[in-house]
């Protein structure tokens, strides 16, 4: 299932429209902030999809039965490019468990790539609510990989993607490999370059929050 944020307008799509604004751009920490906001909203639109249970409160003046969720999700994302998504989701989910994977895409000379995990730190899997946040959706190698990469920890109950931009043909993707996941994307777009990289899209997420990385 494909939840498309920007379906209906709303502040989403002024932060959208910032991410791809070559101007606003230059002002990386503006950047960093709207991919951070994106995630907030992901994580708000998730919420309402959990599962909740009633606990009883004391308040200064008697009790309240109060709805509070079930049990708290593993927020994972896959680095670097996706440190500001999960701050967005960490700020509302703020009592999650995180998982951490490292991945990067290799280069050849004819154009082609592979998508190279080293690293993941994460908890129990095993029936876990798990949200992914990548801000670019292009081909779907990487998160496919990294889930496969989440499962040798344990099969998730229910597996949410958040990403600012996804492509047509990376959605298609992840959706065979993961048919029973949802994916909340803030817009999506229908071209992809031979080199798969998003058009008109916005560039590189990591580069532009954190700096163009040297090639060594």
């Amino acid at each position: 299932m494909v939840k498309n944020l920007s379906d209906n307008h709303s502040l989403v799509t002024n932060w959208i429209n910032e991410l791809r604004d070559v101007e606003v751009q230059n002002d990386r920490m503006r950047f960093r902030k709207n991919l951070e906001r994106i995630g907030e909203v992901c994580a708000y639109e998730i919420s309402k999809t959990l599962p909740w249970v009633e606990k009883e409160v004391t308040t200064p003046l008697g009790t309240s039965i109060c709805k509070v969720l079930k049990t708290q999700p593993v927020l994972a994302t896959i680095l670097r490019a996706g440190l500001p998504m999960h701050t967005g989701l960490l700020n509302y989910f703020d009592k999650a468990d995180n998982a951490f994977i490292s991945a990067y895409r290799k280069h050849h000379s004819d154009g082609s790539f592979e998508i190279s995990l080293d690293y993941i730190s994460c908890p129990e899997m095993e029936n876990r609510v798990v949200i992914i946040s990548d801000p670019m959706l292009a081909t779907g190698a990487s998160l496919v990989k990294a889930m496969q990469f989440i499962r040798e920890a344990g099969n998730p109950s229910e597996i949410h993607i958040a990403c600012a931009l996804a492509c047509t043909v990376g959605l298609e993707y992840v959706q065979r490999a993961e048919p029973k996941a949802t994916i909340w994307c803030g817009d999506i777009d229908d071209e992809l370059t031979a080199k798969g990289y998003i058009v008109p899209g916005l560039g590189d997420a990591g580069d532009l929050a954190f700096g163009v990385k040297v090639q060594v």
